[in-house]
């Protein structure tokens, strides 16, 4: 139905529409600056960082509006020229759980729009939104500026309550309330995937015409192969970070919550050890991540639970990975586990692939586009250890079918970059200006009848240039 209606067929580029000059990206709940894989930190902040990045190297200047969480937090960083990062004073210098910061919404939007007010009219000429909570900030601001609002959900309260981990919280009516006004009010929908758009359209009702599928990329310098003999370079990453040389390593990398399931793999590895206890002895799972939403209430429940399974010794943890040591992690690996319940895209699957790993992903979401089934990976359905057991099972000990897998996940990964995912996102964004702009310019120029109570178009008090902001007044 997505693939029907939405932007996924479109020959994107075929138009020349006009590129903003000035965006600002609102992403309340957590910074580009913070670390990948701890608190609220993932595969949003990637998304963000990396879009910004290459937006500012095409001429695009981005401004992203976060949440101040340190007092010696400077107002404003410059990440790279182009793009900066200011912060906003909303709440309690600390962390506030995604439960606590609707509140904060009001203090946050303030700050939003003062900063722009310092500025001289039309600074802005797009706002790309991140998450519900930044959707509600972004669907104020673009009322007050006059511009459209680009909003990516990353995640779905509707599609998460669907498919809730066992013992996870489910989200709330009010986030769910929220996403829906969101979802009106928006004039660009960016899904990651065509599953998602066609989430957005069944499940919130989305306009289909203003939904564009826009996938997600990978770094491709920093995540790939090894160079050179590959058994060499898996045994210097596995000496790098302190992993048995010998044996077979699993890999999870993420946030510790129910929603990413890591408890899976732990499971796996012990129903693994009744089905075939050699080979069980001979693996290592390395769960890579800090504690994360309803995980912060039990941050040892995984090493307790690894303990009652009688398979601690089998189990590493790590914390999250900087710098070169991520994609190190990815090299050491024989595989990578992403068994999540939901992902509206799995970044993680995609960075594991480019560095030549084969990726056992669960059948979810985002990652039946990310993962290639029996071609860059496995997709397993379902969440039940036993079957994740006898898929590792089934792919630990095949070194030839192992190594195949690894070539089609070197190629799957090629299908994806961050320059390509900026210019379709550069697409959307100036069909969405375009849009707006005509769309003020006949609203300008309605005809009044003499003697009704019609409203007629008035640029707001800062004036605003064509397709800029305005207000609806009495005759």
């Amino acid at each position: 139905m997505a693939e029907q209606h939405t932007g996924v067929g479109r020959q994107r580029g075929a138009r020349p529409w006009p590129r903003p000059r000035r965006i600002a990206t609102l992403s309340v709940h957590t910074s580009p600056l913070h670390q990948p894989g701890t608190g609220d930190a993932g595969g949003m902040n990637v998304y963000i960082l990396e879009v910004a990045r290459r937006l500012a190297e095409a001429n695009v200047e981005v401004e992203i509006f976060t949440r101040a969480t340190a007092a010696d937090l400077p107002p404003v960083v410059e990440m790279v020229p182009g793009v900066h990062v200011r912060h906003i004073i909303a709440g309690p210098l600390g962390g506030l759980t995604k439960e606590e910061l609707p509140g904060q919404l009001c203090a946050f939007t303030a700050g939003v729009l003062r900063a722009e007010a310092a500025r001289a009219a039309g600074h802005y000429d797009l706002i790309h939104s991140h998450y519900w909570l930044s959707g509600q900030v972004g669907w104020l601001a673009k009322e007050r500026w006059g511009v459209p609002l680009v909003h990516t959900a990353h995640t779905l309260a509707k599609v998460k309550n669907a498919q809730l981990a066992a013992g996870d919280r489910p989200e709330p009516k009010a986030r769910v309330i929220g996403e829906e006004q969101v979802v009106a009010e928006a004039d660009r929908l960016v899904a990651n995937t065509k599953t998602e758009a066609g989430d957005l359209i069944d499940r919130y009702d989305a306009d289909p015409t203003r939904v564009e599928v826009v996938e997600p990329g990978v770094d491709l310098a920093r995540f790939r192969p090894p160079d050179g003999d590959r058994a060499r370079a898996k045994l210097l990453a596995r000496r790098r970070l302190g992993l048995p040389e010998r044996g077979y390593v699993v890999a999870f990398v993420g946030r510790i919550q129910p929603l990413k399931a890591p408890d899976v793999l732990i499971r796996a590895a012990a129903a693994l050890r009744q089905r075939d206890p050699a080979l069980a002895d001979d693996m290592t799972v390395v769960v890579c991540g800090g504690p994360s939403g309803s995980g912060l209430e039990r941050p040892a429940h995984l090493i307790e639970l690894a303990a009652e399974l009688g398979v601690a010794d089998r189990v590493r943890f790590l914390p999250p990975q900087t710098g070169d040591d991520l994609p190190a992690l990815y090299r050491a690996a024989d595989l990578v586990a992403v068994p999540s319940y939901n992902e509206s895209f799995g970044l993680v699957a995609l960075e594991a692939q480019a560095c030549g790993t084969p990726v056992v992903a669960a059948a979810v979401g985002g990652l039946i586009t990310a993962v290639r089934d029996e071609v860059s990976g496995v997709l397993v359905d379902g969440h039940d250890p036993v079957a994740w057991a006898r898929s590792l099972g089934r792919l630990l000990p095949d070194d030839g079918r192992r190594a195949t897998l690894a070539h089609g996940a070197q190629r799957q990964a090629r299908n994806f970059s961050w320059d390509r995912t900026v210019r379709d996102l550069l697409d959307v964004y100036g069909e969405a200006v375009a849009e707006y702009r005509t769309r003020s310019a006949d609203v300008a120029t309605l005809p009044v009848r003499p003697g009704t109570a019609h409203w007629r178009w008035r640029p707001d008090r800062r004036g605003a240039r064509l397709g800029g902001s305005g207000r609806k007044v009495g005759r």
